[in-house]
């Protein structure tokens, strides 16, 4: 990047908003169209302006050159993409509704790709024949598509992003493992040297599939995941990972259940008022349907169901709540009175806490009733124990019992042990050192190189604007020209001698513009060093700024020159 050429902001197509947009909702959003960095192209879809631009080339390079470090090779698949290997992994139809489908003029059905395994799998397998052809990781950063239903937060949850999508080929659970190990150290790196603030956590696979899964989250209020994090051991994992530890207890000395008259309390809360007790004492029990069979979910009346662990817990089938038609449909099913005692055609789970041996108030399955002394193993059966709850601030952590904090992040990468998922579905084998055909066995990893822009501006912005750090910055040095003639010829002079040294130079030459616009502008564009061609121009003094510290100090050029540039 020597001798580039100096970018003067009276050419940049760059216009800064003194407002919020009306839309924006989150800090990154606001900052990033303010600064004139992107544009709202539709609902989810973006424009990089040239500033954007650079920042997303600059990440793109750090990650590129950490993935090459680890002999990753890099390619470019197409992004529009045959219906059939989807097909025969089950994923055209478990993307559901995000997935962007279309068809071309012969009828033929493709799809935007939202992530590449299937196509990898296929090259792989066209490519290499033989174990001695493995281990191989290939990559490629390239814009990934899902039709979000609510695209929101600007750049964070977009229809259209870019991604860097990386997957290695073993022959042997081990190579993957180091695979996986290599991926997890490149990550680090990468994002130590974008200066982003992150979290390791355990992760579930979702509908990717596989084993062994990492996210790589960057602690932010705008975040969209929630994280625990044990205060006092290692422990930390996305949410929707933490488990809970099932202990059975004695109940043999709790009474025989009995019915109780409770009118009018359908909900948890009415029947914990009623009765004069916690609601962690009564049993709520949620029901769903599970690609049309209905399923009740048992849970502590005090605790929330969290529809994304039970969705994945049943993936790939569609899992959608009951309605006033399938009660009416069902008599012994009592709409605000049900309990998992005497249930037919109904399977119950229930989360850990609902362990052999506890006793519980819950539904009768009549009108107007509640039964007491329910216990769980001697008056219903739990067919299936699943994490299902909402985990709170201070639930236990599985690892040591101490009580879980919880922290909102933003996901800038995941990790996955994919094992022979896709390998099964489309028969990638080659040829093993016995000659006999060997499975092979995959890793699948993901870096949102869009959204790390995103979870940067979140992290390091503060009152004035954006506040880039300098690997990923859009320039180097920020110059700004007060305004006079002779301003102006300084400032020029210097964002010269400062390119020729191999700096990135932004300079602020526009006529017209008053001194307060061009440093209002120079702070909210986040450059990391802004260098003031003022008062003193005409002496050759100028004044040199930290946008990160605020710390200034007024040097010669040739003083300015020598800090920069050493």
């Amino acid at each position: 990047m020597a001798n580039a050429p100096v970018q003067r902001m009276s050419q940049l197509m760059a216009k800064t908003l003194r407002d919020d947009p009306a839309d924006a909702e989150v800090l990154s959003h606001k900052l990033l169209v303010r600064a004139g960095y992107v544009r709202r192209t539709a609902a989810g879809i973006w424009s990089w302006l040239p500033l954007g631009k650079k920042v997303l080339t600059n990440i793109e390079r750090i990650v590129r050159e950490e993935m090459d470090a680890i002999g990753a090779q890099e390619v470019t698949l197409p992004a529009l993409l045959p219906r059939e290997p989807y097909e025969a992994t089950g994923r055209w139809d478990e993307y559901g509704a995000e997935l962007f489908r279309l068809q071309d003029r012969k009828g033929g059905d493709y799809l935007l790709g939202p992530t590449h395994e299937e196509i990898f799998t296929l090259l792989v397998k066209d490519q290499c024949s033989s174990y001695k052809d493995l281990p191989v990781i290939l990559y490629q950063i390239q814009n990934k598509f899902r039709d979000e239903a609510r695209p929101r937060a600007g750049i964070l949850r977009g229809r259209e992003f870019l991604m860097k999508d990386s997957y290695s080929f073993d022959t042997e659970d081990e190579g993957l493992a180091r695979s996986y190990a290599l991926h997890r150290q490149a990550y680090q790196r990468v994002f130590e040297r974008l200066g982003l603030d992150y979290r390791i956590v355990a992760a579930t696979a979702g509908a990717m599939g596989g084993s062994k899964s990492e996210e790589f989250l960057a602690p932010a209020e705008a975040g969209e995941d929630t994280f625990a994090d044990c205060p006092n051991c290692d422990f930390a994992a996305n949410t929707e990972a933490v488990s809970y530890v099932l202990a059975p207890v004695d109940g043999s000395a709790v009474a025989a259940a009995e019915e109780i008259p409770t009118p009018d309390t359908p909900t948890i809360e009415t029947l914990a008022a009623s009765l004069g007790v916690p609601a962690s004492a009564t049993l709520k029990n949620l029901l769903v349907k599970v690609d049309g069979e209905i399923v009740a979910v048992g849970v502590p009346g005090d605790r929330e169901v969290d529809m994304g662990k039970v969705e994945d817990h049943f993936a790939p089938a569609v899992v959608e709540m009951v309605t006033e038609t399938d009660f009416a449909e069902r008599a012994d099913l009592v709409r605000g009175y049900v309990g998992p005692q005497g249930l037919e055609k109904v399977t119950y789970i229930a989360d850990p806490r609902v362990a052999p041996g506890t006793a519980w108030i819950t539904g009768a399955n009549k009108d107007g009733m509640h039964a007491k002394n329910v216990v769980a193993g001697r008056d219903f059966e739990v067919e299936e124990y699943v994490d299902v709850v909402v985990v709170e601030e201070g639930d236990p952590c599985p690892k040591c019992g101490t009580g879980l904090t919880l922290d909102r992040a933003i996901e800038i990468g995941h990790i996955f042990q994919l094992g022979r998922k896709y390998a099964d579905a489309l028969k990638l084998d080659v040829l093993g050192q016995n000659g006999k055909p060997v499975r092979v066995t995959m890793g699948s990893y993901g870096i949102g190189v869009s959204r790390a822009v995103a979870a940067l501006a979140e992290q390091t912005a503060d009152e004035k604007g954006l506040c880039w750090p300098a690997e990923v910055a859009p320039a180097d040095v920020h110059v700004v020209a007060a305004g006079k003639a002779l301003q102006t010829e300084l400032a020029l002079e210097v964002s010269d001698k400062l390119s020729a040294a191999g700096l990135r130079v932004l300079v602020d030459d526009r006529a017209g513009v008053s001194p307060g616009v061009k440093f209002t502008d120079a702070e909210l564009m986040g450059v990391p060093k802004i260098l003031v061609a003022g008062r003193r121009a005409a002496e050759g003094v100028v004044e040199l700024k930290d946008r990160r510290t605020g710390d200034r100090e007024e040097l010669t050029v040739d003083e300015a020159l020598a800090r920069l540039t050493t």
